[in-house]
């Protein structure tokens, strides 16, 4: 009885033992692109940066749009004074005072309202880059370790039928068929797949923390799907002609330094300003010591508007040969981009056509290769093969197989970036279903 009670014993606690250290990827459960692009999304430090940037941005388009609505302050300039009253802070000692201040007409004003409405374009444009950004990291990463979790079901089918391989061949060593040497080999290939296993478990545990760095899930939960959505054919002559969120981006910050440069130069104009004033002022500060008997009023307005008609201002003149010079530099850096990313776009185009190619010589490869293998046990079964020449062929199908899987991933890899410079890679990965 003893003795059943601890085997009992013993069962349960390994029945326990196996159900906290199973490993967390039996939990797992496939997740789409799709919805591993809207994690990402949701959780980069990039695109909340750049989203930051935008509100600033606009932040200071409506500091200046809201320059024109009157500031209004209210308060009081409590003081003793000994003698005339004078100012404190530019006003009157008074009780209580409201004052009321707004440009009516300034004409660099407009030239910089402009301006920092085209950097608010231009960090909206920064924030879809950004966006992009996140889209190509989460897409790339996920397509590679789609690869990398294909190749494992194939590696480990193969490390099974090397190690049955490895038996025989004990086997025929044993009754004097095969040498040490045969034997040997067939270690060495066990090992070369099992090593071949080993570096596709560690690139897909890399891919699944990177993955969940950027979605937020647990890496231990992150399983790819069958096949990626479908990869738009892209034709040259369209590509030539979309435009990117970094172009345009850079062309805004270009177009909001020439405002500024503008404005800067305006500055040089007369302006108008409206003014207006309220106070209540007190008799502690002798104000009636020094008006004609009865003529003290102690409620006050003032009303109106100021001209300025500047004449000489040389850190003016300086303040806008700095704008000009930025000015400059924006508009050839933005020349600088447009030329880049043409450049890459073409590029890009180019690798897709030899890609292309190259995956189709890669599916003939690997087509033969599988039927090389077909062939070679149909011959064994007529003993016109060896189990060698079936061990050779399944090892030439092995690695037409995995030429076949990067030729694929780089060319996936192309497409993806190609559609970024595009601009539609956005919609390919979240329109998917």
């Amino acid at each position: 009885m003893r003795i059943r009670s601890r085997r009992a014993a013993l069962v349960a606690i390994l029945f326990l033992g196996a159900l906290l250290l199973s490993p967390a990827s039996s939990l797992a459960e496939p997740i789409t692109l799709k919805r591993a692009v809207e994690l990402a999304l949701q959780h980069a430090t990039g695109t909340a940066i750049a989203a930051a940037d935008e509100q600033h941005a606009a932040a200071g388009y409506r500091e200046l749009k809201d320059s024109f609505i009157p500031q209004v302050t209210v308060g009081a300039g409590l003081g003793w004074s000994y003698g005339f009253p004078l100012s404190l802070e530019g006003a009157a000692p008074s009780l209580f005072n409201v004052t009321a201040q707004s440009p009516l007409w300034h004409f660099e004003l407009h030239d910089f309202l402009g301006a920092a409405r085209a950097e608010n374009a231009a960090a909206s444009l920064k924030k879809k880059d950004a966006r992009n950004q996140v889209i190509q990291d989460t897409a790339l990463s996920y397509a590679e370790l789609q690869k990398w979790e294909q190749r494992l079901l194939r590696l480990r089918a193969s490390e099974a039928e090397e190690k049955k391989f490895q038996a025989a061949v004990s086997d025929r060593v044993k009754e004097g068929i095969d040498s040490e040497l045969d034997e040997t080999k067939s270690r060495l290939a066990v090992a070369r797949v099992h090593l071949r296993v080993a570096e596709a478990e560690g690139a897909a545990d890399v891919l699944r923390e990177h993955l969940s760095k950027l979605t937020g899930l647990a890496a231990a939960t992150i399983q790819t799907e069958d096949a990626l959505p479908p990869l738009p054919e892209s034709k040259a002559e369209e590509n030539s002609a979309a435009s990117s969120p970094l172009v345009d981006s850079a062309q805004e910050h270009a177009r909001a330094q020439y405002l500024i440069a503008k404005g800067d130069h305006k500055a040089w104009l007369p302006s108008l300003d409206f003014g207006a004033q309220y106070a209540v002022l007190s008799k502690f500060n002798n104000y009636q010591n020094y008006f004609q008997p009865g003529s003290f009023v102690r409620n006050n307005a003032t009303i109106g508007g100021v001209i300025r008609f500047p004449f000489l201002n040389y850190a003016q003149k300086a303040r806008a040969a700095g704008a000009e010079a930025d000015a400059l530099k924006a508009k050839k850096q933005a020349e600088a981009a447009r030329n880049q990313v043409s450049e890459q776009t073409l590029r890009l185009e180019r690798s897709v056509t030899q890609l292309q190619a190259a995956r189709d010589v890669a599916e003939l490869e690997y087509e033969i290769a599988q039927k090389t293998v077909e062939s070679t046990r149909t011959r064994m079964e007529s003993s016109a093969a060896n189990l060698h020449d079936l061990d050779n062929a399944r090892a030439q199908a092995s690695e037409r197989f995995i030429t076949l899987q990067d030729t694929s991933f780089e060319l996936e890899r192309s497409q993806i970036e190609l559609m970024r410079a595009n601009d539609g890679l956005e919609n390919w990965a979240l329109g998917s279903k």
